[in-house]
């Protein structure tokens, strides 16, 4: 039994002089750890956009293969790719979005305005007066 306990003194002494080795440990900044999430990102972000069938459309309707389009992506440099990413998202989503939603904002108070009796313009309401 005294070997057994002398086997576990020996064993506890290794391990403790084995963890007690020096480490070297600093805080890492966000900016640090985000650019290869963030140029992945990008990178998927671009290459889901080609995949569109709408815009395999319009590549196609210019004479351009999407097969080649998507190998030059894919061999872009990270600059390259946010730049590409970046006005992708400056495109208008279904061109001309802001007077869709004029036109909208426009009956909607019509529409109030029926309702409430102020105005007679659209013959299907009714008014609360």
């Amino acid at each position: 039994m005294s070997t057994f306990w002398g086997v576990i003194a020996r064993l506890l002494v290794v391990s403790l002089l084995a963890l007690s080795l020096p480490a070297k440990a600093s805080m890492m900044s966000t900016q640090a750890t985000m650019p290869a999430v963030h140029q992945t990102s990008e990178r998927t972000h671009v290459m889901q956009f080609l995949a569109r069938e709408d815009v395999a459309k319009q590549i196609a309707a210019q004479g351009v293969d999407v097969a080649l389009v998507k190998q030059r992506v894919a061999a872009m440099n990270d600059d390259e790719i946010n730049q590409l990413s970046t006005k992708i998202d400056q495109l208008p989503a279904a061109g001309g979005g802001e007077i869709i939603g004029a036109v909208l904002f426009v009956f909607i108070v019509l529409l109030v305005t029926d309702i409430l009796g102020l105005t007679k313009v659209f013959p299907f309401t009714r008014s609360v007066r």
